[in-house]
C-alpha cells in the first residue's frame, strides 16, 4: 500500500501513550498512529448508498423464548 506523508499536532500525554503502547506491542509508534486514522475515518464515513439487509419473512414480531422452544421441539432437537 502506498502511504503519503502528513503532520498534525498530537498532545505530549498521547503520544506518550502511544510510545508505551508500541513498546509493549513490539511496533512501531507509526503503525498504531496508522491504525488510530483508520478508526477514526471508517468511523465517521458518510455512506452515500443505502445498506443492503437481508431480509426475512415472518410476522413482523420478536421471537420469544417459547417460539424458540417450540421449534426446537418440533425438529427433535431439544
Amino acid at each position: 500500500m502506498s502511504m503519503k506523508r502528513t503532520n498534525v499536532y498530537a498532545d505530549p500525554a498521547d503520544l506518550a501513550l502511544i510510545k508505551q503502547a508500541a513498546a509493549a506491542r513490539g511496533i512501531s509508534e507509526a503503525e498504531i498512529i496508522r491504525h488510530g486514522i483508520h478508526l477514526a475515518a471508517m468511523s465517521t464515513r458518510v455512506w452515500t448508498e443505502p445498506l443492503n439487509w437481508p431480509t426475512f419473512d415472518g410476522p413482523g414480531t420478536p421471537v420469544t423464548r417459547d417460539d424458540i422452544a417450540d421449534a426446537m421441539s418440533d425438529s427433535g432437537e431439544r
